[in-house]
């Protein structure tokens, strides 16, 4: 009886009772911020990143909005190789789980392609060439041998088959053939051993051993400019041998992103 008489002598003293009623203010708030903020970030309803590359901006866009995502176009970049406008990379990555209405950033191959200027190469090493045509932006198509006193030394430059003088303006990307001189006392090259690499590190590695690629051969897996990035060797033909072969000989390499075929072939 004392004890009841103490809980309802607790119960009617104003302090208490507001401190009481506090606590249950401050409970009620939170529960109920808890509620609206589970409400507002979509809590436990993520989706998973679909893979916008190689797509254009508006399928990029409906199959984001398919899944209650955003799309922007923050950045553009130049791939000679790839479509004008196609989706190039995506931040977060396809894949990744994000809550609905998160918003995708995309980067694009530009619609509008880079120029460069053509650099004289005449005179230059094969090696110090493609060097240059590298950090001008341009690539090293094929190597053509023709007799002379230096070996892999420049003799033209070639552009579609036509000369191309320095200072002409061109695509961003374009390959470039060089016409480079061979000395029948010094001919002779090695086939490097590819298999493993991924495929522009291949591509070097033919080149610098002053051999051209004769044919690329990309598995249906690859469907993407990212996946042939990412592709490695599983084959090439003929195979790495130590003995010594003619310079300006072709290799043809295949590539898949299963790399179980690495050892299988």
């Amino acid at each position: 009886m004392e004890e009841k008489e103490t809980k309802q002598g607790l119960l009617s003293n104003w302090v208490v009772r507001n401190i009481i009623l506090a606590v249950l203010f401050f409970i009620a708030l939170i529960t109920a911020a808890t509620l609206l903020l589970n409400a507002l970030t979509h809590h436990g309803q993520s989706v998973t990143v679909p893979d916008l590359t190689s797509m254009s901006v508006s399928e990029a866009r409906h199959e984001a909005s398919r899944l209650n995502l955003r799309v922007e176009v923050s950045d553009s970049i130049f791939v000679r190789k790839m479509a004008k406008g196609a989706v190039y990379s995506q931040n977060p990555k396809a894949g990744s789980m994000v809550k609905k209405g998160r918003r995708i950033l995309l980067t694009i191959n530009a619609v509008n392609s880079k120029k460069v200027s053509m650099p004289n190469l005449v005179g230059y090493s094969m090696r110090q060439a493609k060097a240059e045509l590298n950090s001008r932006g341009l690539a090293l198509g094929k190597l053509i041998y023709v007799n002379d006193i230096a070996t892999n030394n420049v003799l033209r430059q070639i552009y579609r088959n036509r000369e191309i003088k320095p200072g002409r303006q061109i695509e961003s990307g374009t390959e470039i053939d060089l016409e480079v001189g061979l000395n029948s006392s010094d001919n002779l090259t090695y086939i490097p051993d590819v298999k493993g690499m991924k495929y522009m590190r291949a591509i070097d590695a033919i080149h610098d051993n002053s051999l051209n690629v004769r044919k690329v051969v990309f598995d249906n897996n690859i469907k993407t400019y990212t996946d042939s990035l990412n592709a490695v060797v599983y084959k090439q033909s003929p195979m790495y041998s130590k003995a010594p072969t003619l310079m300006g000989s072709d290799v043809s390499i295949y590539l898949s992103l299963d790399k179980k075929e690495e050892s299988n072939n």
